[in-house]
Formats: structure tokens, sequence, C-alpha cells
């Protein structure tokens, strides 16, 4: 018999370890509600506290990366928009008035 690996997703983790925060049932009773061993649920919170303040400093630079990228794509835009004038001229010129 072959024993697989249960791969959880962030939102899973993310709710077990929600409910461990707001303390919604004991970490054995929230085991047995969402089928995970109480010592994941311990990594999981853990995780989630050592995590959170990390969050609310990415948001600050990750607005400042955001811009960089936005005014990057930007320019990538205007220099294709300015290519694609001068094309259109040229064969406006060639086709004839």
């Amino acid at each position: 018999m072959s024993n697989t690996r249960k791969r959880h997703g962030a939102e899973f983790k993310a709710k077990v370890a929600l409910a461990a925060v707001r303390e919604e049932g004991t970490v054995a009773e929230l085991s047995s509600r969402f089928g995970v061993h109480a010592s994941q649920i311990h990594a999981w919170k853990k995780t989630l506290l050592d995590e959170t303040a990390s969050l609310f400093a990415r948001s600050h630079a990750g607005a400042a990366h955001g811009a960089a990228a936005d005014e990057a794509l930007m320019g990538r835009c205007m220099k294709r928009l300015a290519q694609l004038t001068v094309e259109r001229d040229f064969f406006r010129k060639r086709s004839g008035p």
C-alpha cells in the first residue's frame, strides 16, 4: 500500500491557521475537523504569526516596485506605438494620396 502525501493549497492553510489563531477550538479539535496533524497546524499558525508583519512591509515596497513595473510597461507601449505610427506614415506615403 502506497502512502500519498496530501498537498494543501495556500487558501486551505490560511483557513486552518486563522482558525487556530482565532481559537475556534483546541488544536486537537481543529486537527480532526480539517484532517490535518496537530503539529502541522502549529507550524502553519507560527508561519502566519511570523509573516504577518512582513505582509504590511511588502505592501509599501510592493507599491513602489509596482509603480516602477507599470512605468516600464508604459515605456514599452509608447515605444511600440511610436514604431507603429512611423510604419503607418511610411505606408501611407508609399500608397499615394
